[in-house]
């Protein structure tokens, strides 16, 4: 079986890249915004577009509407398959084509819904997150064109942005057309736009509930205050137990690790202090490399706390409060673990004897790439043949619950996370966009993919 030649797979894509450009700019214009509706005739029209792009580079697409685990109607995906032999292994092609809202568009530089180039940048909402992905898995199909020696599957969600509720019910229905050797997920990024990236692993999140209670009903803080505290002091007490001196937890039972797949690179503080928006006076809390406190160690943070307002307070100390926690756990981690661990701690840890019950709310598993894979070698040497230089592996602080979902689905196949975002990219931001030279070896980056693992 021969290959086919760098040069020209590449020489195939410039060929066809104003194509590409074109159906990014067409899909950035049709406003798939799923938080409108996921059913709402916005969000087929783009899955109708979708199925008719992937149509012209020869794969067998429709539409299909999925059903919400309480049998409601759900959101509009596009599903399809091109088959070359029956022999050669399957690989899953993943994107979404719904996208985030736009909350205020005189935050963007353009209008987010027409696709503008500034500096070799596509600016517009989807363009990065996820109609890039899009665009990566339409220009490798026409690269490869009848030279394909893999089959393929392809499967376009309309719901990602809100969760994907419909997401387990839709897999479990169309198992047949899912199963693959290899699922390409094309909804991550690159460590900047010269220097590709795996995304080696995702944290999972779990939230819980806590309430804390110290009186039957409020008194005043004149006549009680002192013996009696608050019970906004006992939780801010209680929330503080969580953590050492240096700001890292304490909790027996969360696991955290070393970046999987090992650190070719560490992140850079100042670019980190930059994105966050950090007062020059923080210290950055924890301990270790700053990539393994963001992408394979535990964080908690506080989303919600049931307190009176400033304005209209008066002097009673308050009874009971509750306060939600946003868990992040460990890519290896079982988030009800984690729960667990959680809730043995705090209620051990009550300040004062106070009352202090847990409840969980929801709980989503991480995920880590197997660095062994015959596929994920193959994937970094085509990241290192597209780009010309070499590859910087990245974890994710944050959590794609589909993903692990996929794995647990179909635990054979090897999950290759890839993307088309880099640090610019601004998704779910304004002023997003993607790098169209990124964009160009991304797409040859995935036809060298899909190249290697038919031999």
């Amino acid at each position: 079986m021969v290959a086919l030649n760098q040069d020209e797979l590449r020489s195939r894509v410039e060929d066809d890249f104003d194509r590409v450009v074109e159906l990014l700019s067409d899909k950035v214009a049709l406003k798939s915004v799923s938080a409108q509706g996921i059913t709402g005739a916005h969000m087929r029209r783009s899955a109708d577009f979708v199925a008719d792009e992937l149509r012209k580079v020869g794969v067998q697409a429709k539409v299909v509407q999925s059903s919400n685990p309480d049998g409601t109607p759900g959101a509009f995906e596009v599903i399809g398959s091109k088959t070359v032999d029956d022999h050669a292994p399957t690989v899953l092609l993943y994107a979404h084509h719904d996208v985030q809202p736009v909350p205020d568009a005189s935050a963007w530089d353009t209008d987010p819904f027409v696709a503008t180039e500034v500096d070799g940048r596509l600016y517009g909402r989807g363009s990065a997150d996820d109609g890039g992905g899009i665009a990566i898995h339409s220009g490798a199909l026409h690269a490869l064109g009848g030279d394909l020696k893999v089959n393929v599957k392809v499967f376009i969600e309309g719901e990602e942005e809100m969760g994907s509720p419909s997401f387990i019910p839709f897999i479990e229905a169309h198992r047949e057309e899912f199963a693959s050797d290899v699922i390409i997920v094309a909804d991550s990024g690159n460590w900047s736009a010269q220097i590709p990236s795996l995304t080696t692993s995702l944290r999972g999140n779990t939230d819980v509930d806590v309430n804390v209670k110290v009186l039957d009903h409020p008194v005043h803080s004149g006549q009680f205050g002192g013996p009696i505290l608050d019970a906004n002091t006992v939780a801010a007490m209680l929330i503080a137990s969580m953590y050492a001196d240096d700001g890292s937890l304490r909790i027996p039972g969360l696991l955290g690790g070393d970046p999987v797949g090992g650190l070719q690179r560490d992140l850079d503080e100042a670019g980190v202090r930059g994105d966050a928006g950090t007062v020059g006076s923080y210290r950055l809390a924890g301990n270790g490399s700053l990539a393994s406190r963001l992408w394979t160690k535990p964080s908690i943070s506080v989303i919600g706390f049931d307190a009176h307002p400033v304005e209209g307070s008066f002097n009673v100390i308050s009874p009971e409060t509750t306060f939600r926690l946003s868990i992040r756990t460990a890519p290896q981690q079982r988030p009800e673990e984690a729960q667990r661990a959680v809730t043995d701690f705090l209620t051990a840890h009550a300040p004062f004897g106070a009352e202090v019950k847990v409840s969980a709310i929801d709980a989503g598993m991480g995920w880590s790439m197997d660095p062994d894979a015959p596929a994920t070698k193959g994937a970094l040497a085509a990241m290192q043949e597209a780009f010309g230089v070499a590859p910087v592996n990245k974890g994710e602080g944050g959590s794609i619950p589909f993903i692990p979902e996929l794995q647990r689905i179909f635990p054979q196949a090897q999950v290759l996370v890839t993307g088309p975002e880099d640090p610019k990219a601004n998704a779910h931001s304004p002023n997003e966009s993607i790098s169209l030279s990124a964009l160009k070896n991304n797409i040859i980056t995935e036809a060298l993919i899909l190249e290697k693992l038919a031999h």
